[in-house]
């Protein structure tokens, strides 16, 4: 059997599009790491400095599709060296910022390049590779954000330690940097450009199997959040030492890596069909935490199961997306892109959300049964996506 090999050319740009992905995602997430600094050193609440995350989730959200409809005409390659140069000003700006409303301008500004460079890099992954590595090759980008939150956010979190929060985005400014030099030498001039109106992007949006995938991941994420977003209480209510706390995160980010390579080994072949199951495994796992915690090891074990199904999803539907554009709308592969990160931050805010609501009502430990409900939804989702595509290659 005739297996693909990658060469070196098509490594390093793997490597530079997941240092980049790793830049973005540092960026994103340390704001969390370094909130309570931010918040003294300006004077307000730590709920007013909390703003500066659901803004920038909001702003990636609602502002990266439609800078993707409206620049997919713009050539790739200039413009994702435009957008990490205004990346490396914004941080640059953060380094000197004196007030709120500074700052949450400047997160705002972020978000938009952020969405659409991560929309950007997943494309040039997608069709730069040969059609068998595709998989492997997103995989890859996508694990730059895993090493982002296991290596960058803790970076940056001691960083505002020992100096200030200023301090964490010299790093990220120094690191964006970096990621130009590399993408400088490494991007390809040949991308693809499709010429298209921004009402030819947007029909993409009305399309029923769209819609469908776009929630797929959307539910798999908002499944996970219910519960992570408040497994520090969870852990407390384990019996888990507050010194302990910090490491069993780092853990859990660690064990997400390998979380990244399942993701990209399921999407190598029929990835909808295997993601059925995936969410049924991860409806398990996170409802059996409600009988776990009540004991410390067996807990920890289900935590780690937790965290290796949390991202199992995230290569075949970034796939799943782009292949779709292709059948019903290919000038708008470039929106098609978008719509993977989007539904990840749509789920992370639904999930806290419900979880949220479910916490307030009494039992911490019902979230777990939230999670477990969300999964099996995103499961039958799946499964008549999939009987969909099934029946559609049939009439073909």
């Amino acid at each position: 059997m005739h297996t693909t090999k990658l060469s070196k050319r098509h490594w390093l740009l793997i490597l530079t599009l997941t240092l980049l992905t790793f830049v973005l995602g540092t960026s994103e997430f340390v704001i969390v790491g370094i909130l309570t600094d931010i918040s003294s050193s300006l004077h307000m609440t730590n709920a007013k400095a909390g703003t500066l995350v659901s803004a920038f989730a909001i702003t990636f959200a609602i502002a990266t599709p439609l800078v993707m409809s409206a620049t997919s005409h713009f050539p790739k390659r200039k413009w994702m060296l435009f957008l990490i140069g205004a990346f490396i000003v914004l941080n640059a700006l953060c380094v000197i910022s004196t007030s709120y409303i500074m700052l949450l301008a400047l997160r705002m500004m972020t978000a938009i390049v952020t969405g659409v460079l991560i929309s950007l890099a997943m494309i040039v992954a997608s069709e730069t590779m040969p059609i068998q590595k595709r998989g492997l090759a997103i995989s890859f980008v996508f694990g730059g954000f895993t090493m982002a939150n296991v290596i960058g956010v803790p970076t940056g979190t001691v960083i505002a330690e020992w100096y200030s929060w200023n301090a964490t985005f010299m790093l990220t400014t120094i690191l964006g940097g970096l990621a130009f030099i590399a993408s400088y030498f490494v991007l390809p001039n040949r991308l693809s450009q499709a010429r298209s109106s921004i009402r030819d992007q947007f029909s993409l949006l009305t399309k029923p199997r769209i819609l469908m995938a776009f929630f797929i991941p959307a539910l798999g994420f908002g499944a996970t959040y219910a519960v992570f977003t408040y497994l520090v209480p969870i852990l407390k209510g384990m019996g888990a030492p507050n010194q302990s706390i910090s490491i069993i995160l780092f853990c859990y980010g660690f064990i997400s890596i390998f979380s990244n390579i399942l993701a990209g080994k399921i999407a190598s072949h029929n990835p909808i069909g295997r993601l059925r199951f995936v969410f049924l495994v991860q409806a398990i796992v996170l409802t059996s935490l409600f009988w776990t915690t009540n004991h410390f090891i067996m807990g920890l074990a289900n935590i780690g199961l937790m965290s290796l199904m949390a991202i199992l999803l995230t290569t075949s539907t970034q796939l799943y997306l782009i292949d779709l554009a292709g059948i019903y709308q290919p000038k708008a592969t470039g929106l098609a892109a978008s719509l993977m990160p989007v539904a990840s931050n749509v789920g992370i805010a639904f999930g806290s959300a419900l979880g949220g609501i479910v916490y307030h009502q009494g039992n911490l430990m019902n979230v777990t049964w939230v999670g477990g409900i969300v999964a099996v939804c995103a499961s039958l989702l799946t499964f008549f996506s999939h009987h969909l595509d099934q029946k559609q290659r049939k009439l073909a």
